[in-house]
């Protein structure tokens, strides 16, 4: 392959992962605006769970940022708030929620498994074991393929800014 050849697959590549990060990064933001209304429903029993869940994505998000940056980009500001994917009344829909949080965060990390190398590649298939364990935690039951969009049709939308 020649030089410009090999450099353009280069640019495509980081190009790839630059918007599979923002993607991410996306989604974490999303996930930080839902664990707070997720705190204010749960029980008192599971509220430290839902905590370490809300720090862990707080962590992530800014991770993300950095590596958005490292990738020569600006990373997208979270919204002001986001549209819900139903309404969360009670502790029941608060743990429906969380769920739902972390299926939608384990497919965006899964997109960034693919786009991804070497350590980066490595930050998100744990992101994506960390989304997928804490699912599992909240729902109570696993999924075969934890991220994959095609599994579930509620998998397959993100969570949305408000205007």
């Amino acid at each position: 392959m020649s030089g410009s050849g090999a450099q353009a697959k280069a640019t495509a590549k980081t190009s790839a992962e630059l918007t599979a990060a923002q993607a991410a990064l996306a989604a974490e933001h999303a996930a930080v605006y839902g664990y707070g209304v997720v705190g204010a429903r749960i029980d008192e029993g599971r509220r430290t769970e839902a905590r370490a869940a809300y720090d862990a994505h707080r962590a992530r998000r800014d991770e993300l940022a950095r590596t958005v940056r490292d990738l020569g980009g600006k990373p997208g500001p979270a919204a002001a708030a986001y549209a819900l994917p139903f309404a969360v009344a009670d502790a029941e829909s608060a743990l429906r929620l969380a769920a739902e949080l972390e299926d939608r965060v384990a497919g965006v990390y899964s997109d960034l498994v693919r786009a991804a190398e070497g350590e980066r590649r490595q930050a998100a298939a744990r992101s994506l074991r960390d989304a997928a364990v804490r699912a599992v935690r909240w729902r109570g039951e696993s999924v075969a393929f934890p991220g994959l969009a095609e599994r579930s049709a509620t998998a397959t939308t993100s969570a949305t800014p408000t205007s």
